[in-house]
């Protein structure tokens, strides 16, 4: 498992999304130091490389939802594992677009979250975000212009679920980091108090 925060601003290893190896929560890289993301850690179960990004693309387009259980438990293990990791109040997933969710039948995101909440022991809430505006999907816009592509791309539902409380985002895969800044920016704004990013993969450094 690999916990790191990431660098939001343009043309820094946040668009590569790099984790420290062997950290722990509470230890940021010096680009982070400079410049703090919205989020305030990311938790990941695995890197993403042969062969679990094969087993991730399965999930994704291949309708093996039965993998999301498999992700979920292994996701629990790594944040339980977590030296001194609170647990979030509530989990929510990365929302998927309207016309993507149409095409796609479900949200892997939200598969992967519904088991990982029950393991957890913490509320999941599936529709406290939304994505208001389509966006391409981020590992096809090229690195400077990822953030320009999905800025503003997210609403909060109920924003009293949101106020003064800690609230973890669940996802499969974290590339750039970008979409999962804006979505912590987003809370943040709706009076977040911490924002922790629950992976099940994350791209190794290069």
């Amino acid at each position: 498992m690999a916990a790191a925060t990431d660098l939001p601003a343009a043309g820094s290893p946040l668009d590569n999304a790099l984790a420290l190896r062997g950290a722990v929560a509470s230890q940021l890289c010096g680009a982070c130091r400079v410049h703090p993301p919205a989020f305030d850690v990311t938790l990941v179960a695995a890197d993403y490389a042969l062969p679990i990004d094969q087993l991730v693309l399965q999930l994704k387009f291949g309708h093996r939802l039965a993998l999301a259980a498999l992700f979920a438990r292994l996701l629990r293990d790594a944040v339980l594992l977590q030296p001194g990791f609170v647990l979030p109040a509530l989990l929510c997933p990365v929302p998927l677009g309207p016309r993507r969710l149409a095409e796609r039948g479900y949200n892997q995101s939200l598969e992967i979250a519904k088991p990982l909440a029950r393991g957890l022991g913490v509320a999941l809430h599936p529709r406290l975000i939304s994505r208001v505006r389509e966006t391409a999907a981020q590992s096809s816009v090229a690195p400077e212009l990822r953030q320009q592509n999905i800025a503003g791309a997210f609403a909060i539902a109920d924003p009293a679920l949101v106020q003064g409380r800690h609230i973890g985002v669940v996802d499969d895969v974290m590339t750039s980091g970008r979409t999962l800044n804006e979505l912590a920016a987003t809370l943040k704004r709706h009076g977040a108090a911490r924002v922790s990013n629950l992976v099940f993969a994350r791209t190794p450094p290069h």
